[in-house]
């Protein structure tokens, strides 16, 4: 592909320089002397030679149809049969009935049929089901990058000789430089010259150079003019020299280039051929002298639809064709009376007008191209997996990559984009011309909190003012305004109300504006200039909605430039650059190199064993690399006797995870402002502590589970008496002054300030006098305590305005039923032997209950992709968001192996893998990689070798935590392994 892009920017470059400058490389099917064309010519009939040379058209779906009834397949079935007609254009339909009919007509067809589409934006463009790349204005806003669009070129072509298709009318090389083009707009890929053909000429190289036949149009170009062809003939009023430097330019790059196919438009152009409204399909002046003997172009000639008013306003009943022949034309396609034209034909034969001989030729470069496009060796359409071969996700991913660079910012007052104090920001997304929430805004929603409003297309007065009564409490508002037509015809779909009420959402001086749409609309808002930001996106789809929304975060940059001219705030050209700063970006496996259908099928398998086996009711799989979550997949239900299912965006108990989430988050920040010293005492952040058996212990060893603390005290057994009933004192049944503190919802409360008696019982434990490896909880109880000690401000506080609220983490809380309903949250044990109740939106961990919910060992709650968020800074050594947060030494510091000499696993707070694989990590986890394990059944990886980010969440422990099947089979750390597995291969 590189060499022949090269070959191609040559020539371009030669041609830049000179424009009459012919390198005419020759289309790959002519001259190969095929002894099947040979063989195919002599057995065919005058007639069946002209027959030959027409394309009928087919719909495979004539409910659907737009064409007339000539396209009905009886009705093709009978031109096959009776007139031995040579080719189809597929239009309505879908995938499996058109695939059927193929198959059909091509075993009753003498000559098998060359089957065209309109595939410019895949075929898509005529049939339901498959895949639908970008408009071709949007690929003119991508700056380079045109190995994506050769690629799409290639996929395109595979799936075209799938669905049994041989040609694409395809690629448009028109210059679109008239606003109120009603016909090419967005079909175009813009303005400038030098851009359409360079775009235009990888479109063609990726299709041809993948056994697909091409066909560019519209010639000699369409691009400048206010009237469709379709409807009537347009006149193109420019002087020849003007032609020739502007409009042709593309096509002569892509005549010399190698070029399969040309479809001729159906134009009046003075200055070319100087009869009145004959259309350039029937101009010998356009299609002989200019485009065959002057442009040297040797490929197949296809006229434009010989239906449409451009050519049968003016040369009805068949004439129409007989003349195209007659003007040079190889391939007439959608004639409307076959007999006739046929008839017409051999009059014009009979008259001398055109020869036999000139038939002949056609003929065989007919069958020429049919055998360059495998018809001599002609199988049917395979049915089985049609529609899965037809949607592949490489596809998918050329989509995004090409929506991503296409992607246009036209306004950033005070560079606003991307956003970046998250934590100063109350945001409001309304997208306008929905009924529903929106794929933009749902993406929005994954960076931050996002409240979300939606205006239907025609709102009601009582609709705005309800909304706007809500927006005054934002100070910023992200507006998506989705335009649900692409046409100029009916004003891209924007009414007044749409108009009027984003005119009211800019007037505030704080609104994100993007258009999802022509970005000719741009003329058509009235108040658009004067957005704080704009992004242009050019249409609306799945992708651009989805990659808009994350280019406002900053997890991908701005890149694309306008291909065309709207008006002059807003010129060919345009765009601002804006960068990415490092937020998690959201795409798909193909992204990082893996296979979508593979690693779904293993990690769906492992996930299903841990709901079959009954290991978990339910779970939560979030992977990302290098910064791309590519897999983010909920499982099951909350509790194994309910119906509600698990959500990705569902909260878990963190439990255990806590610790290096919140505790050692915490302790990173103070040591990195050196307020705390790992290798000082205990005593020194904790002077209570001077007098006990821990006040020389050093925080290191602490950190690391090696200063001989004990493991856990059960509190809660402390508090009981020996026939289960608590001690008087310490509970109430009842909220009140001495008793604010709930363990379990509205039904037991602790007393006033007992805290200090765990406390005490932490001081006064036990501390083993070798201080070998023993995993403890306790010195995790006293991080808030110390966190507060340090900073005056307390531990939930601390983490939440100094992390959480930065990452727009926000779900990540203590006590998650002062935020979130109940249905939002994943219920763990159910307790009997303590608060004896299910516990649902209340710790599972029975001393941070104790402590009021909030403790530095257990107590967090959020979703999985909040907490990935945390993981990505950890990665990204500090850094997210456009912020160092944490210093990079810091991660260093406390994610390295701190005693490796004498086998001690573990980081500074972090688990690691162990030196002999035991499970407590992925198997194939690097050394330098770290995370942590929850006891409700989470686990949370980072490995920075391989760039990976991995969070798990389950509830493994409902109904009880005697049931630890999730780690018997190593359904967590099987998981990951998959992917180092697959990343391997």
């Amino acid at each position: 592909m590189k060499r022949i892009l090269f070959l191609s920017i040559w020539a371009l470059t030669t041609l830049m320089g000179t424009a009459s400058a012919q390198i005419s490389t020759p289309p790959p099917f002519l001259r190969q002397h095929s002894a099947w064309v040979d063989s195919v010519f002599n057995s065919l009939s005058p007639d069946e030679r002209i027959a030959q040379l027409i394309m009928v058209a087919a719909v495979s779906d004539p409910s659907r149809s737009m064409i007339g009834s000539s396209s009905h397949p009886a009705q093709v079935e009978k031109l096959i049969r009776e007139n031995k007609v040579g080719g189809i254009v597929f239009f309505q339909g879908g995938p499996v009935p058109q695939a059927k009919l193929t198959n059909h007509f091509q075993s009753i067809s003498k000559v098998p049929l060359l089957i065209a589409m309109d595939a410019e934006f895949g075929l898509a463009m005529r049939i339901d089901s498959t895949v639908r790349y970008p408009y071709q204005m949007t690929l003119g806003a991508i700056q380079g990058h045109n190995d994506l669009i050769y690629d799409m070129g290639g996929q395109l072509a595979q799936q075209a000789k799938r669905l049994g298709v041989h040609i694409n009318f395809a690629p448009v090389a028109d210059i679109n430089n008239n606003p109120k083009n009603p016909v090419i707009s967005f079909r175009s890929f813009g303005e400038n010259k030098y851009k359409v053909a360079e775009k235009a000429l990888a479109y063609m190289q990726g299709m041809q150079d993948h056994g697909l036949l091409t066909s560019a149009k519209h010639f000699p170009g369409h691009g400048d003019t206010g009237v469709d062809s379709h409807y009537d003939l347009p006149l193109i009023g420019h002087s020849k020299s003007r032609l020739d430097s502007l409009e042709l330019f593309p096509f002569k790059v892509l005549i010399n280039n190698g070029l399969s196919g040309m479809m001729v438009a159906h134009l009046a152009i003075p200055a070319l051929e100087p009869t009145p409204n004959l259309p350039s399909t029937l101009s010998k002046p356009i299609v002989s002298d200019l485009l065959k003997f002057q442009l040297g172009f040797e490929g197949m000639i296809y006229s434009d639809a010989m239906n449409m008013k451009g050519v049968t306003k003016y040369f009805p009943d068949g004439k129409a064709d007989a003349m195209g022949l007659e003007a040079g034309m190889d391939v007439l396609e959608f004639t409307e009376d076959v007999a006739k034209s046929i008839q017409e034909i051999k009059k014009s034969i009979a008259a001398g007008k055109i020869s036999q001989a000139e038939i002949d030729f056609r003929c065989r470069k007919v069958l020429e191209a049919k055998a360059w496009a495998g018809l001599n060796k002609l199988k049917p359409v395979k049915l089985d997996h049609l529609y899965e071969d037809l949607n592949p996700k490489q596809a998918e991913l050329t989509n995004r990559l090409m929506t991503e660079k296409a992607l246009t910012v036209l306004n950033n007052t005070g560079d606003l984009l991307p956003l970046r104090e998250l934590d100063t920001l109350k945001i409001a997304s309304i997208s306008i011309g929905v009924d529903t929430v929106s794929t933009f805004q749902n993406t929005l929603g994954l960076y931050t909190t996002v409240d979300h409003f939606y205006v239907p297309t025609n709102p009601t007065k009582a609709q705005l003012t309800d909304i706007k009564k809500h927006l005054a409490a934002y100070n910023l508002l992200v507006v998506g305004v989705h335009l649900p037509s692409i046409s100029p015809r009916n004003t891209y779909g924007l009414t007044t109300g749409m108009d009027g009420f984003l005119t009211e959402l800019i007037d505030t001086d704080k609104a994100i504006v993007t258009v999802f749409g022509n970005p000719y609309a741009l003329n058509n808002l009235s108040n658009i200039k004067k957005a704080k930001a704009l992004i242009m996106a050019y249409q609306l789809t799945e992708f651009t909605q989805d990659l808009s929304a994350q280019l406002v975060f900053g997890a991908i940059p701005a890149e694309g430039k306008l291909p065309v001219t709207v008006n002059k705030d807003y010129l060919y050209g345009a765009g601002i650059h804006t960068p990415a700063i490092g937020r998690l970006k959201y795409t798909i496996p193909e992204e990082i190199g893996l296979d979508s259908k593979i690693i779904g099928y293993k990690i769906d398998s492992i996930a299903n064993l841990a709901l079959r086996e009954h290991a978990t009711p339910g779970c939560v799989v979030q992977l990302a690399k290098d910064g791309k979550v590519f897999f983010r997949k909920a499982y099951g239900k909350h509790t194994y006797e309910g119906s509600q299912e698990v959500k990705v965006t569902d909260l878990y108990d963190l439990a255990s995870v806590t610790k290096i989430t919140a505790s050692t988050l915490a302790l990173m920040s103070l040591w990195d402002q050196k307020k705390f010293d790992l290798d000082k005492t205990m005593k020194d952040y904790l002077p209570e502590l001077k007098k006990s058996n821990k006040a020389d212990l050093v925080w290191r060893k602490v950190l690391t589970h090696s200063a001989g603390l004990k493991s856990y005290i059960k509190f809660w057994q402390e508090s009981q008496n020996p026939d289960g009933s608590f001690k008087k004192g310490i509970f109430s049944t009842t909220r009140s002054a001495n008793y604010p503190t709930s363990v379990v919802g509205d039904s037991l409360f602790i007393r006033k300030n007992y805290i200090d008696v765990l406390y005490q019982g932490i001081r006064d434990s036990p501390v083993k006098a070798d201080q070998g490896y023993v995993y403890s909880d306790l010195s995790f109880l006293l991080y808030p305590k110390v966190v507060k000690n340090l900073t005056g401000v307390d531990f939930e506080s601390y983490i939440k305005k100094n992390y959480y609220s930065k990452l727009g983490a926000n779900t990540l809380t203590f006590n998650p039923t002062r935020f979130y309903t109940l249905d939002r949250i994943v219920p763990t044990e159910k307790d009997t032997f303590f608060r004896m109740t299910q516990l649902h939106g209340q710790v599972h961990d029975e001393a941070a209950a104790m402590m009021g919910g909030v403790s530095g060992h257990a107590g967090l709650f959020g979703s999985a992709n909040d907490v990935m968020k945390v993981w990505q800074m950890y990665l990204q050594e500090g850094y997210y968001g456009g912020k160092q947060l944490l210093s990079k030494d810091a991660l260093l510091e406390f994610t390295r192996y701190q005693y490796p000499e004498i086998g001690n696993r573990r980081g500074i707070g972090f688990d690691k893998p162990n030196f002999i694989y035991t499970a407590n990590a992925p198997r194939y986890a690097s050394p330098s990689s770290y995370g942590h394990t929850g006891y409700t059944g989470i686990m949370t990886w980072a490995d920075p070798a391989w760039k990976l980010n991995y969070v798990f969440l389950s509830n493994r422990v409902y109904p009880t935590r005697d049931n630890n099947q999730i780690s018997q089979l190593n359904i967590r750390t099987g998981i990951m392994d998959v992917i180092y597995q697959e990343l391997m291969k």
